[in-house]
């Protein structure tokens, strides 16, 4: 594991949400924006990386750990097995859907079926912890096929949280030399602009001119106009949003009617649902959590730790743009509080 720097420290958050915000705000002169982003956006933004540094911080006491047994029934051959389950679940639904979704968008609609559910959280976690308590080489087939079998659903979201959450415990297992290093980032690159943009292209009432960079720049802008359309709206939908999350209904289709209304599945950024639902109370009290969790989950992470920190800090990156309206991901941090509530039981406190 990395003594000297800690790369993927919860605080590569903050960077990422800076990050987007430069994008969106560079986006925003382009395209068919009629103006910049207003400051409330940009101050908004800050307020929340605040509340989030102050979380990280408060979570920096020294604790020391040792890696729980508890999770030592998961043997290297049912890890194996599950995740090559996982992937011909998502073959299966690929079948059943009678197409590839990343070329046609109509498909794509329909691409997130039970089956997909099931078999994507199953893959990401499965694979992960097999990295993380038994790495082999020949396992990264597996990252590498789960990338492009789930990725073939035409979600970058997907992509981007098998390959990247894969990579980070790589980091911290110390397999990453420089060359594999420069190879996985450079295959996360390409492997978003490529979904993206093909996923883009096959929406057939579109004609856009963009090329794959300029598209990240316009999607930045747009879901940061998005938000910037919330503010003013924020505590106003009175926590329906979370509770369509852990319910029936689509928070994202509903945010687009409230907001722009008309039926659109929107992201919002990681701010916008809880704006809407409870207002900048809310928004800070989201983000000194994810401070204070993440914090505590990156201190404790040995063995499949590893792997489970690996695998809530990229989802949390992800919803940086798409926002926390996913139930699969909010199991993941359930599944995190459960490590937590181990290692605490197990281990002393300093």
């Amino acid at each position: 594991m990395k003594d000297e720097v800690d790369f993927f420290n919860p605080m590569i958050l903050v960077v990422g949400i800076l990050a987007f915000l430069a994008m969106g705000y560079i986006g925003s002169f382009n395209y068919r924006f009629e103006d910049p982003l207003k400051l409330e956006v940009i101050l908004t933004v800050a307020l929340a990386c605040i509340v989030f540094i102050v979380g990280y911080l408060i979570s920096a006491k020294k604790v020391n750990h040792e890696d729980s047994s508890d999770f030592d029934f998961l043997g290297e051959k049912l890890l194996l097995s599950l995740t090559i389950i996982a992937l011909i679940l998502q073959t299966l639904n690929l079948v059943l859907l009678g197409g590839i979704p990343l070329f046609d968008s109509t498909l794509k609609v329909n691409a997130t079926t039970n089956i997909w559910r099931v078999a994507y959280p199953l893959f990401l976690i499965m694979v992960n912890l097999l990295l993380a308590k038994h790495y082999s080489r020949k396992y990264l087939i597996l990252v590498l096929a789960g990338g492009l079998i789930f990725g073939l659903n035409g979600y970058r979201t997907s992509v981007l949280g098998i390959l990247g959450s894969s990579f980070i415990t790589l980091y911290y297992l110390d397999r990453v030399s420089r060359k594999m290093g420069i190879a996985f980032i450079a295959l996360i690159v390409v492997g978003l602009m490529a979904v993206g943009y093909i996923a883009s292209q096959s929406i057939a009432t579109q004609h856009w001119t963009l090329n794959p960079l300029e598209l990240i720049f316009y999607r930045a802008a747009f879901t940061l106009e998005v938000l910037e359309k919330i503010i003013p709206l924020a505590g106003t939908t009175n926590g329906k949003i979370l509770s369509m999350i852990f319910s029936s209904g689509s928070p994202r289709t509903f945010i687009g009617n409230y907001v722009l209304h008309y039926d659109v599945c929107l992201t919002s950024t990681l701010f916008g649902p809880v704006m809407l639902d409870f207002g900048h109370i809310g928004l800070t009290i989201q983000m000194l959590f994810m401070g204070v969790f993440l914090g505590i989950l990156n201190k404790l992470k040995k063995g499949f730790g590893i792997g489970i920190y690996s695998i809530i800090l990229t989802h949390t990156i992800i919803w940086i743009e798409t926002g926390p309206t996913d139930i699969m991901i909010w199991f993941l941090y359930l599944i995190g509080l459960f490590y937590l509530i181990i290692s605490f039981k197990k281990n002393r406190v300093k």
